[in-house]
């Protein structure tokens, strides 16, 4: 628009000087005063001449009073968001040293303290079933800076159990979070520490539970206490129910729930118990316990088949596996191989009773069994890992002819790597002060040990935690320094 106004001025001048000599030109022609009219239009030109190179000196580079669309240059640009202005001037060296400011201000900010520094908790507690009563709870959290990670609503007869996975400042205390939930109408509140396991939502540790129950019988125990917390569960066969004198029909096929306690038929007829005394189950914990133990009755007893074979240092070739009821003819065998001796030292009763313990011991439904396999297929080696309510045994029996020749620490080691990938605590082993084999495979997990004796039996616990922390748990469970 600029250079088209200026041209048009430059046309319209010389347009006029034009105009103006061919007046001046019919003058000197025509008229007496000639000469005069030549002077004064020699003096128009040069009058216009002067006006049209001021003119242009002035409007010829003056910076366009529009946006043109061009972009800016590099150096002119930022290179963050900002909301501060380049001072006048700047040349390349200011706009460096306030980036540098800005990256310094934008780094010494403060952060929010609940993602700097935080703890996980888990927590249960009881609100009215009416609308709004979960928005003030809600709030309630809100005013301490808690933020709920995950919730379930577990409905009942009167009211919601509400299941929570907060997120609070390190600062905060279980109490006051209580406190707050308490002042929002919560009632029977139960509150512990969580970690990074929990936060997996329900739905998906449920999906992952069931496919570890469906692959392992043996795993059914352990579902359960991941599904329902802390909680100790038995199992008892239905011949040592009827000894009790309750028949296993007293517990109805969809099993039983009173408050803490939830009994559950077990697949073979006998009865699952599940206890947990701090904290009632709700009816959806009942109902997801029920379809495991309900998925594991329909797959039937098994057991993982994978096998290690393992050369012992005379050059014997032995094979070690998971065992189950499957193997209990090759194992009474066994029984009738071992001395009198060695059966009383691992049963620690009369010998004769040893075979009745075998059905429990090799089934699936109660622990964990490995069983070592000579070249030919006999078992000379069993040993046991056994569910024991909140706590884990761990047994071992070794045929005469193949003592000590390490088949016991092998043993052991792998039902210990057993234990620490199903997160037991500790595992302890009951014999006597004169089974000294036993006593040194103890001994050789490096592992603390507590020892208990009373009236000749010796009960020895091993504490799980460093081995937790420096075990690598092989296929087959064995616990393996590295």
């Amino acid at each position: 628009m600029h250079h088209w106004r200026r041209d048009l001025v430059e046309l319209a001048a010389l347009f006029t000087a034009v105009a103006v000599a061919d007046v001046v030109a019919d003058l000197v022609g025509h008229g007496p005063d000639g000469p005069a009219l030549l002077a004064i239009s020699a003096l128009a030109l040069v009058a216009t001449a002067g006006f049209h190179t001021w003119w242009s000196r002035r409007h010829g580079h003056a910076p366009p009073t529009g946006d043109t669309g061009a972009r800016p240059t590099a150096e002119l640009r930022q290179a963050g968001p900002t909301e501060r202005a380049e001072p006048t001037g700047a040349g390349p060296e200011t706009t460096s040293a306030f980036t540098s400011a800005s990256a310094s201000e934008q780094s010494s900010a403060p952060t929010d303290p609940v993602a700097e520094a935080a703890a996980l908790w888990r927590m249960r507690t009881t609100v009215r079933d009416a609308p709004g009563s979960l928005a003030v709870l809600c709030t309630a959290l809100a005013g301490q800076r808690v933020d709920i990670l995950s919730l379930q609503t577990h409905p009942l007869a009167e009211g919601t159990v509400d299941e929570f996975l907060l997120r609070a400042p390190a600062e905060v205390a279980a109490s006051e979070i209580t406190r707050a939930v308490a002042s929002a109408g919560g009632s029977g509140t139960w509150i512990e520490r969580a970690d990074a396991h929990d936060l997996v939502d329900a739905p998906t540790r449920v999906l992952g539970l069931a496919t570890r129950t469906a692959l392992d019988a043996a795993e059914l125990p352990l579902a359960l206490r991941q599904l329902l917390g802390r909680c100790t569960i038995r199992s008892l066969p239905a011949n040592v129910v009827a000894d009790k004198g309750r028949e296993p029909e007293s517990v109805p096929v969809e099993g039983s729930l009173e408050d803490t306690v939830m009994r559950l038929r077990a697949p073979e007829g006998g009865v699952i118990t599940v206890e947990r005394p701090y904290l009632p189950f709700t009816p959806t914990e009942f109902a997801r316990a029920r379809a495991l133990v309900e998925l594991d009755a329909r797959l039937g007893p098994r057991i993982p088949r994978s096998q290690d074979v393992l050369t012992l240092p005379e050059g014997n070739a032995i094979t070690v596996r998971r065992a189950d009821t499957g193997d209990l003819d090759a194992a009474r065998e066994m029984h009738e191989r071992c001395s009198s001796r060695t059966l009383g030292m691992r049963y620690h009763g009369p010998v004769g009773d040893a075979d009745r313990y075998l059905n429990h011991l090799l089934s699936p439904r109660f622990g964990r069994t490995l069983a070592v396999q000579t070249a030919s297929g006999r078992i000379v080696g069993l040993g046991h890992l056994l569910w024991d309510g909140d706590e884990t045994e761990v047994a071992l029996l070794v045929e005469d002819d193949w003592q000590r020749r390490g088949i016991g620490s092998e043993l052991l080691g792998r039902l210990v790597g057993m234990a620490v990938e199903a997160g037991c605590e500790s595992v302890y082993a009951v014999t006597q002060a004169s089974n000294t084999g036993m006593v040194a495979a103890m001994r050789g997990l490096g592992l603390p040990l507590d020892y208990q004796i009373e009236e000749g039996t010796l009960v020895v616990t091993a504490r799980l935690s460093t081995a937790v922390e420096v075990a690598e748990v092989t296929e087959f469970g064995r616990a393996e320094a590295p």
